[in-house]
């Protein structure tokens, strides 16, 4: 066994059946979270009708597991960076079933809202480390495609659910069913993670915690890979790398703030189609199950723009074509606040709204994986989408807020104001400077 880095073992060799074992099982955790969001949505309309609550109100249910996102991208981001990969992430799980099980036997507003904080902890958490995962199981040429494959996980846990909620839990049950549906499958993903996702060697080689070497061997063996002899040295003259870096590192801050700002300000408009979307349409005369086919729609879009620009990023720079997502994807909100008559006409609006603004967020993400070096990168994606989710919380109450004040009719007035996050977004993210995060020297001031 020779003596070298497992980064530079998984960054150059090829892909294993394993590695894309556990990149599938990433991308079913985000599906998961994407459902998990977007349940609340999906059961707006019954929600609102049994409890006769106002858009505002409504507005600040909805927001509530992106609040607790936000909080459990910050918290539990930091535990993947101190305790591994895996534990964060069977330690969300829990959390996520527990809080969608409470949700469906809510019995008020209040208790409804907090339970879907708690599920929002869960799921910002996750978040963080199953990012940092994907980043660090992949090797380099193969990474740009399997970050897409697990973002557009996301958009695609959405038009699971929305095919489940639409065609079966909205019609045979209600609303509440498509909590307990949520719960069911979150807790069938916790003995999968344990079995066949090992911690990354990544981690492990970072962090350095007592025999190294022979859990950083244990992994690379379950990733089919060849096993080290030794670490290689920390440099004498380099400080001992600290998560902390993200915002102390004179090359490492202005990145972590405009990555974590520019997405805040693009999940304001992100948001506001995806939890809103439901309940304008079932507004306009549709039923709630035609009304949550929208939302499946729009999670198709998302799913298939997601891909696409997923394997463009393989030729192309991170920065300029996400920059162009942002600035289609507001022209497509604009035409979705136009409102529609056909049914078949809100699902392509909902369609290329998410098609445009989903692509961004898969340059967002392979912008968290490379910005970011390894010992910092569950904290520096967690903090990013920490800082994200307030833009994603503020989103459905900053809109129940003008539909309140300007009226349900102002559906294009509101539109508009939304789409100036993405606008802001796209701002930021062309300030930003493009470099690897390993390369970054650590402890620089």
């Amino acid at each position: 066994m020779a003596a070298t880095d497992p980064r530079q073992i998984i960054n150059d060799s090829a892909m294993t059946v394993r590695q894309w074992v556990v990149v599938v099982l990433m991308v079913l955790l985000n599906a998961l979270d994407g459902f998990d969001v977007l349940s609340s949505a999906f059961a707006a309309p019954g929600i609102s009708k049994e409890w006769g609550i106002p858009r505002s109100e409504l507005g600040i249910v909805l927001s509530a597991e992106l609040v607790g996102m936000g909080f459990g991208s910050l918290i539990l981001g930091g535990v993947a960076d101190r305790l591994g990969r895996k534990p964060a992430m069977l330690t969300c799980l829990v959390v996520m079933a527990i809080g969608m099980y409470m949700a469906h036997s809510a019995q008020a507003v209040t208790p409804l809202t907090i339970w879907r904080f708690i599920t929002g902890l869960g799921i910002g958490g996750m978040l963080a480390a199953t990012n940092a995962v994907v980043a660090e199981t992949t090797s380099k040429a193969s990474r740009s495609l399997a970050m897409a494959l697990y973002v557009i996980g996301y958009p695609l846990g959405g038009v699971i659910g929305g095919f489940a909620a639409q065609g079966w839990l909205l019609v045979d049950y209600d609303w509440r069913a498509v909590f307990l549906f949520g719960a069911v499958v979150t807790a069938i993903m916790i003995p999968l993670v344990m079995l066949l996702v090992p911690e990354t060697p990544a981690f492990f080689a970072a962090r350095r915690p007592e025999g190294a070497v022979g859990k950083i061997n244990k992994s690379l063996r379950a990733l089919a890979k060849p096993e080290i002899s030794e670490l290689p040295p920390i440099p004498e003259q380099a400080a001992k790398p600290k998560v902390t870096d993200i915002l102390s590192n004179s090359q490492l801050r202005p990145v972590t703030l405009l990555l974590a700002f520019g997405y805040m300000f693009h999940t304001l408009t992100f948001y506001y189609i995806l939890k809103f979307a439901v309940q304008i349409v079932a507004d306009a005369g549709f039923s709630q199950p035609e009304a949550a086919s929208t939302l499946t729609y729009a999670n198709i879009g998302g799913a298939v723009g997601g891909g696409l620009f997923g394997f463009l990023l393989k030729k192309w720079d991170i920065k300029g074509p996400t920059i162009l997502m942002c600035v289609l994807g507001v022209c497509a909100v604009a035409w979705f606040g136009i409102g529609h008559e056909g049914l078949g006409a809100w699902r392509l609006a909902g369609f290329l709204t998410m098609f445009f603004l989903n692509a961004a967020i898969v340059g967002y993400y392979a912008a968290f994986a490379r910005g970011f070096p390894a010992y910092a990168r569950a904290t520096g994606t967690g903090f990013a989408l920490g800082v994200g989710r307030a833009g994603a919380a503020g989103s459905p109450i900053l809109a129940g807020f003008l539909f309140t004040a300007l009226g349900n009719e102002q559906l294009l007035t509101v539109s508009l104001i939304m789409c100036s996050g993405a606008i802001l977004g796209a701002c930021l993210l062309w300030l930003l400077p493009m470099r690897d995060g390993d390369d970054v020297v650590a402890g620089k001031a």
